[in-house]
């Protein structure tokens, strides 16, 4: 078993180093440059969409609550664990490479969102869409759409749900004394009141979740950044210098350089908003809009709010305590970089936001496993998904996963490919679509 798991962990290293990063930011570049940045010029207007309601429209969902449900599955732990992780590795200018990240991969995830709603269907268990139909009936190569659909349902059984209800279930057993059962057992049971209902249910979940652990996240990091803003142009310097020079050796951190920057923080960075792994566009497609263009827009504020907003403000309380110098570890790092300044109730609000950003990112990928073996298996396959991806829950918080984690990034990883093949096929319909829509709007 120990083989096993070090040949998963040397593989996934190998599937999220330099060459998928490479290849993720390379056709978010692409994409900004073909639709002429338009993540920049249509930023406001993306915006105004967010709770613009389209009555009458073929849809399951407002444009709000499918941005919702693919915020629940993408701020998890990444934008807490996965942060500290690029610092700890790549030094403060990894924040930097993470930034990049985000503002080519708007551009990504606005062409991915674009094509799901282009070539959805619709179902008996409402809108289908995703990767797998625009690889199968925009760019006519369906093995490449087995595929995704494949990895996607093995992502959503290991990091989508069983690594997620672990994180939750051992913070509340380490920080509250809950035992990992009990947690797993409530899990278990608030998950099955979400997600049999379908993705109406879980919209309105989300609707109400992911705001309020945003804002409660994000307002604590605020609060903190007022006490230290005199450090801020600090934090910030930091990040800019360790982007292109590197970081030196100080304290505990043991530097790092200019390589491991751009790796660790575009890497992470994905890994966090998920442009470009193909797994948001699943749930924008079940949103009701009569253009694809206006979902698109919607959908690439939720690499902005993840990467732009949310991470940025873990990285700030890092950088403006002391520390990421002192060699404490990344599972630590923002816990104890929040308690600095807040003493016990930073602990408390770092352990209940990772729960919280664990939990909704295991309901969201709920969905994306669901639509995924849908495409696979039929409308028959659904119920017997959902039924077992709650069972799975409690397996997941009573057990021990490392094997699990590794396995199932792998998967993500691979969903990558051929969704960015995809990317590059279709870019030419993204273009036509996004010309036409800016167009008729004279934007």
């Amino acid at each position: 078993m120990d083989l096993i798991n070090e040949f998963l962990k040397q593989l996934s290293g190998l599937i999220w180093g330099a060459p998928l990063v490479i290849l993720l930011l390379g056709t978010g570049a692409y994409l900004t440059y073909l639709l002429k940045g338009v993540q920049f010029r249509a930023f406001f207007h993306a915006f105004s969409l967010v709770f613009h309601k389209e009555h009458g429209s073929e849809g399951d969902i407002s444009h709000f609550a499918a941005l919702m449900t693919a915020l629940a599955a993408t701020v998890g732990i990444g934008n807490i664990v996965g942060v500290a992780t690029a610092i700890t590795l790549g030094g403060p200018g990894a924040i930097f490479w993470m930034w990049m990240t985000g503002l080519v991969g708007m551009a990504t995830k606005y062409s991915e969102i674009l094509l799901a709603q282009k070539y959805r269907q619709k179902g008996a268990y409402g809108m289908r869409g995703g990767p797998m139909y625009y690889l199968r009936d925009g760019a006519n190569m369906p093995r490449l759409a087995v595929m995704f659909a494949v990895f996607a349902v093995i992502a959503s059984f290991g990091i989508g749900n069983m690594t997620q209800a672990n994180a939750t279930a051992q913070i509340f057993e380490a920080k509250f004394g809950v035992d990992a059962f009990v947690s797993g057992v409530v899990m278990m049971t608030l998950t099955a009141l979400v997600i049999l209902g379908g993705i109406k249910s879980i919209g309105r979940f989300t609707s109400f979740l992911v705001p309020f652990m945003i804002v409660v996240y994000v307002g604590a990091a605020l609060v903190v950044l007022a006490i230290n803003i005199d450090k801020l142009p600090s934090a910030f310097a930091l990040i800019i210098d360790g982007a292109f020079n590197g970081t030196a050796a100080t304290g505990g951190f043991l530097g790092a350089s200019i390589v491991a920057a751009m790796r660790y923080g575009s890497a992470r960075g994905f890994f966090s908003n998920e442009s470009g792994l193909g797994s948001a566009p699943i749930a924008a497609a079940a949103a009701r809009t009569k253009d694809p263009v206006k979902q698109a827009l919607v959908g690439m504020t939720q690499t902005f709010i993840d990467t732009l907003v949310v991470c940025t403000m873990t990285a700030l309380i890092i950088l403006t305590a002391p520390a990421w110098k002192e060699g404490v570890s990344a599972a630590e790092l923002t816990t104890v970089s929040f308690a600095h300044t807040l003493g016990y109730a930073g602990t408390v609000i770092v352990a209940v936001a990772t729960a919280l950003f664990a939990y909704s990112t295991l309901i969201g990928w709920s969905y994306y496993g669901e639509k995924s073996i849908e495409f696979l298996f039929g409308e028959k396959s659904i119920r017997p998904y959902r039924f077992i991806f709650v069972i799975f829950v409690l397996i997941g918080s009573i057990s021990t996963l490392e094997a699990v984690w590794n396995f199932s990034d792998v998967a993500n990883g691979l969903m990558a490919i051929p969704n960015l093949i995809a990317l590059f096929v279709l870019s030419k319909v993204v273009k036509d679509e996004t010309d036409r829509y800016f167009r008729e709007k004279k934007l």
